[in-house]
């Protein structure tokens, strides 16, 4: 037998009408075009408004990924790759599709070091925080090549456009879906959370969101524009092809990955940029200066803190307690994780802004590499309140603590929910720099980084 829909699954968008599927805990509306595919003469352009449809468009499967080839790393993420153009899309997962609902809500960017990764991961599934009365976006942006590499004739980091378009949306959109436009908070994890950190600081996007929620945020480093015309430098070096739209306009897809693949394999040529290479970088225009730059110094752009800066966004961030040290060892884990975020936390809560900070210690115990890591990636099932999707026992066993998922996702719904985890994890202060401290016992330490904070100086 056919199932059918129920009607009350069809939503009216700005675009056109969209269909979803009933789920227990509400209605999922998947590949909900947010701007139109990038292909052609859109390929490395500023998004642009999807064609407007009139008929209920099937939002029951996920839309196409940017994401062409996965990481390869194990245990991981399941992070599929969907064929298809219409790459800039999203999912709403939705507790109570009414406009008079006005529930909080989350937009979800994922990581995969500005690469790779999907948005149609089962471990990005929304039905968590739709039972605890939070409406979930997931959104699909462009990669690589296409995303952040600099070209002479086209729009920088076209990534963050995307971001902003998806972000424009929601607030256009949301309210249909039983959303609350005045109650967005955006979050990510990885390239995800850098991308959390870059919004910030881009004076495109305030407004679109009230909160911000970082985990194990990366961002290119250096991030200056000098970076990112390097890095084209670099590109046409290795390559023998011009960094320009018209020379990468009409090439495969797999083409450019090859060609992605030449400019960010190892050698000394490199040895001065940054370890991201293709990720958001600080334009001039977009993005006016380094991420952490724009947060943590007031004294320039003054201009735009009419009605409080990105900087006053309250700020939910941290890491895990291993990141990359299977793959890098500790320096690695401190040098792109851990130190940054500690220090834009340092550095945000000087100017009295509202931070928290946490660091997730449960360590796997699979055997193997992991065993005993609190490695890159783990919290998220945690995070999500998704101990038994697909994937996670590779990660985090066969018993991994339900206890733990509880008191994380407890506090993150709680985050976007009230712009505050809840009594028992303070704000992260000179004072006493209260850490939360994700464990099979969660618990707040005072200072527990004052080692690592110690060599922020170095």
């Amino acid at each position: 037998m056919t199932h059918r829909p129920h009607p009350a699954a069809v939503v009216a968008t700005t675009h056109g009408p969209v269909r979803g599927e009933h789920q227990p805990y509400g209605t999922r509306f998947l590949g909900i075009p947010y701007a139109a595919p990038p292909v052609g003469a859109l390929r490395f352009a500023e998004p642009r408004p999807p064609t407007p449809w009139v008929e209920p468009l099937d939002a029951t499967a996920y839309g196409p990924t940017a994401q062409r080839r996965g990481f390869v790393e194990e245990p991981g993420i399941p992070e599929p790759s969907i064929p298809g153009d219409g790459i800039l899309n999203l999912n709403v997962f939705t507790p109570a599709a009414d406009a008079s609902a006005a529930l909080p809500v989350l937009v979800w960017i994922h990581g995969g070091g500005y690469v790779a990764g999907s948005a149609a991961s089962p471990w990005y599934d929304g039905a968590a925080f739709c039972r605890d009365g939070v409406v979930l976006v997931s959104i699909g942006y462009r990669l690589g090549i296409e995303g952040f590499l600099h070209l002479d004739d086209a729009p920088d980091n076209r990534g963050v456009r995307d971001w902003i378009a998806a972000l424009e949306w929601v607030r256009d959109n949301i309210a249909a879906f039983g959303g609350d436009p005045a109650k967005v908070t955006v979050a990510g994890q990885s390239a995800g959370g850098g991308a959390v950190q870059t919004l910030l600081a881009v004076p495109a996007a305030r407004g679109l969101f009230r909160g911000a929620l970082a985990l194990s945020g990366a961002m290119m480093h250096p991030q200056d524009r000098w970076a990112g015309h390097a890095v084209a430098d670099l590109f046409t070096r290795r390559t023998g092809v011009p960094a320009t739209a018209a020379a990468l306009r009409d090439r495969s897809d797999q083409e450019l990955l090859a060609l992605q693949d030449a400019v960010t394999a190892p050698g000394p040529d490199r040895a001065d940029l940054p370890g991201l290479l293709l990720a958001p970088f600080a334009d001039g225009d977009l993005l006016p200066r380094p991420a952490l730059t724009e947060l943590t110094d007031p004294t320039e752009h003054t201009e735009l803190t009419e009605g409080g800066t990105a900087a006053d966004v309250p700020l939910l961030l941290g890491f895990t307690r291993h990141e990359f040290h299977a793959a890098g060892g500790p320096e690695l884990t401190d040098r792109v994780f851990r130190r940054p975020n500690l220090a834009l936390a340092e550095a945000l809560t000087a100017r009295d802004c509202p931070v928290w900070l946490y660091e997730f210690h449960w360590p796997s115990p699979v055997p193997g590499a992991i065993e005993g890591l609190a490695f890159h990636c783990l919290d998220l099932p945690f995070a999500f309140d998704l101990l038994d999707a697909e994937g996670v026992t590779a990660a985090a066993g066969h018993a991994p603590p339900q206890a733990l998922a509880d008191a994380m996702h407890g506090a993150y719904t709680a985050f976007v929910r009230d712009l505050d985890p809840g009594e028992d994890w303070p704000r992260y202060t000179p004072e006493r720099r209260a850490v939360r401290i994700w464990d099979a016992q969660p618990q707040v330490a005072d200072d527990p980084l004052r080692e690592l904070r110690a060599d922020l100086s170095d």
